[in-house]
């Protein structure tokens, strides 16, 4: 799934690493002749590349980011579920959630680009990735907790700003 590079910061090894919009990092390296990306070595360079898109394979594996912290937290049952959460619907930009099943047994479906659905029983957990279409479909009772984060890290671009 592509994400955009918003920032970058250097790993305890001293390699560049892109923060992408979705929370993740990816290594960027220039390690002639096997990977050539000499932009990455200069302050213009980098900031050059901001914007761009990368392919980000933690987002198709719907892997939690290291650095995502909770911000919200709601609770449902059967009798209270909102009826947006069994239509098709996407999180915010750089928005994660988890979903807990308490009790019962729910289907969620994930779109584009991701297209799975997993059958999430009592004490399973579904990672929502952001902007990723998706919804739930209880099969009968069924109690569950959604937690929303987003990623706590400031990018080096971000900071600048500030």
């Amino acid at each position: 799934m592509k994400r955009a590079i918003i920032g970058f910061h250097r790993d305890p090894r001293d390699d560049w690493v892109a923060d992408l919009d979705c929370a993740h990092g990816q290594h960027v390296r220039h390690k002639p002749p096997f990977q050539n990306r000499s932009w990455v070595v200069t302050e213009d360079g980098r900031n050059g590349m901001l914007g761009t898109e990368l392919d980000c394979v933690l987002c198709d594996r719907m892997e939690w980011p290291a650095d995502a912290r909770a911000y919200r937290t709601r609770e449902f049952d059967d009798a209270t579920l909102p009826a947006g959460l069994v239509r098709d619907h996407a999180t915010a930009h750089g928005v994660w959630a988890r979903i807990h099943v308490r009790q019962g047994v729910l289907d969620y479906h994930v779109g584009e680009p991701i297209n799975r659905t997993l059958r999430l029983a009592a004490g399973s957990v579904g990672i929502v990735v952001p902007q990723v279409r998706h919804r739930i479909e209880p099969m009968g009772r069924v109690r569950l907790r959604i937690e929303f984060a987003r990623r706590t890290r400031v990018s080096s671009s971000e900071s600048a700003k500030e």
